[in-house]
């Protein structure tokens, strides 16, 4: 995913609201909504486009023209219903990407069959790491180590494959640090810098993520 994509967060509780944030934060443009007024009110300053109203209505939906927007972020998981209808609403709009919070494995089963193309539990993933990812092109995951640095897995961009990581100079060109080299269920830790990378390998590197904007 592209940090030039569009995103909307439905629900300012505190899981959506850490991922509107961190969003915003890093410079793309969302629409933030909630049922609860209160909430709007208390956000509208820290969030530009801010506002309140019902997303499991199909009219909302269309005015707010959610139907153009890349990535939706559902966080309503204390409301099945209306989740399941927003899931709905979205993927019925031409949303590519709807991504919605559970509250348990019975919630994620039936968000998943209404359509939801990711479902995340808010104990197993932050808001801010979520949002993380979602701004990381083409990482298939993230764990933050320290301010500056995180540990990423990096998917083998299709201009590797075919090439090795003594070619390629990614410690030279992004400062990037393989640690490891992933293909399927196997981890191969012990790096022979001569082998040729693969499409369905994946990178376990060390990195600033702000230096891989090259990458985006």
């Amino acid at each position: 995913m592209s940090i030039n994509k569009t995103y909307a967060v439905f629900g300012l509780g505190r899981y959506g609201l850490a991922a509107a944030r961190e969003l915003i934060n890093s410079g793309v443009e969302i629409i933030a909504v909630d049922m609860d007024e209160s909430k709007v009110n208390a956000h509208t300053s820290e969030l530009p486009v801010c506002k309140c109203a019902d997303v499991t209505d199909p009219e909302v939906i269309r005015q707010l023209g959610i139907g153009g927007v890349d990535v939706v972020i559902i966080s309503m998981a204390n409301n099945l219903e209306a989740s399941v209808m927003a899931v709905t609403l979205c993927k019925e709009a031409g949303v590519k990407t709807v991504i919605a919070k559970c509250a348990n494995e019975m919630h994620r089963k039936i968000l998943s069959r209404v359509g939801a193309d990711v479902v995340v539990f808010p104990e197993n993933e932050s808001g801010i790491r979520l949002a993380k990812n979602l701004l990381s092109s083409g990482f298939a995951d993230m764990i933050t180590l320290s301010k500056e640095f995180s540990m990423i897995e990096l998917d083998v961009r299709p201009e590797w494959v075919g090439k090795s990581l003594l070619e390629l100079h990614l410690r030279k060109k992004y400062a990037i640090n393989v640690v490891a080299i992933k293909r399927g269920d196997r981890l191969t830790v012990n790096i022979n810098p001569e082998e040729k990378l693969t499409a369905d390998s994946s990178l376990i590197v060390i990195a600033n993520p702000q230096k891989l904007s090259k990458l985006r």
